[in-house]
């Protein structure tokens, strides 16, 4: 796990914790009780929830996440005990995950009506899109999976002479070049639409790199077939899809709202890290309202809509 994202959510765990045990629990709701700060079946609960754990599992479950509380419960002390709470990064950090949580609150609350798309869009999306659905294929495919580190041109250009993936392997084999053998299968639902294009128009035994950050991969596809999915086997994909597409786009009309009713001034750019003087000058004087017209960000995380089409369907 990304560390930023584990010190949030420790951060957002620990500032969830302060504002409950400030609050004196309710006769009967104390679960335990840690050198006197109570944890509470309200806090259980909402880690429950957090956790998403199924009604027939929260017994066990519930005792598992009472150790994990008390356990917070115990460095939490330790922590306040050792002033840490006021070190200036740790205020920072839950001075952060409250402005996410508070900013996050609000934006749901702003775009949580927002309404299910109707049969008949649904169906007209599926209409527009038959790459997706109608005339989906699927590529099967093989694998050699290496280090990103071990993908020198001389292994493109072997790749580029060999015939089959086992003239690859050999290759890597002679130069103690560790690998992993995979298979895989696609569907045009699944890949961007340029490569699910590139894809299409080879043939079966075609040799290509695929680098995904640490690991690359070299393909060989071993099959293409069509691979219908009909309106029914869609609808709740594309219906989700939608969702999330209508949240984005609710979310960056209220920032856009918000924004050009408001006053925003840019003071010292030229302090930003990597800021040069030019860019600083380009970007605008200081003191200067920021335009309205200027570009907005998606407010919250869950709202981030994926740049194609409803991937994912079998």
């Amino acid at each position: 796990m990304n560390t930023n994202i584990l010190a949030l959510m420790l951060a957002a765990g620990l500032l969830v914790a302060c504002s409950k045990n400030d609050a004196p629990a309710k006769p009967g709701q104390a679960l335990a009780s840690v050198n006197g700060k109570e944890i509470t079946v309200l806090q259980l609960n909402e880690e429950l929830q957090r956790a998403n754990v199924q009604a027939a599992q929260q017994q066990g479950a519930g005792k598992q996440l009472l150790e994990a509380l008390i356990d917070r419960q115990l460095l939490q002390n330790e922590a306040a005990r050792e002033k840490l709470d006021r070190d200036p990064k740790v205020v920072q950090a839950i001075e952060r995950a409250k402005s996410l949580i508070v900013a996050q609150a609000y934006m749901q609350k702003k775009i949580g009506g927002i309404d299910k798309p109707g049969a008949a869009e649904v169906s007209e999306y599926y209409g527009k899109h038959p790459e997706f659905f109608a005339r989906r294929k699927q590529f099967d495919m093989q694998q050699l999976i290496i280090d990103t580190s071990e993908l020198s041109d001389e292994l493109k250009l072997a790749a580029d002479k060999a015939r089959t993936l086992d003239d690859v392997a050999a290759w890597l084999d002679a130069r103690r070049i560790k690998y992993v053998r995979g298979e895989a299968s696609r569907t045009t639902s699944d890949l961007a639409p340029e490569l699910a294009a590139r894809l299409a128009s080879m043939t079966p035994g075609r040799l290509f790199v695929v680098k995904e950050g640490a690991r690359s991969m070299l393909v060989s596809i071993t099959g293409i077939k069509d691979s219908p999915a009909s309106l029914a086997l869609a609808a709740p994909q594309i219906e989700k899809f939608l969702m999330t597409k209508r949240g984005k786009e609710a979310a960056e009309a209220e920032l856009a709202r918000l924004r050009a009713g408001a006053r925003i001034e840019y003071l010292n750019l030229a302090a930003l890290p990597g800021a040069s003087q030019a860019s600083a000058a380009a970007a605008g004087s200081p003191a200067s309202p920021a335009s309205p017209a200027g570009p907005t960000r998606s407010a919250a995380a869950g709202y981030e809509a994926t740049a194609r089409g409803v991937a994912g369907l079998k």
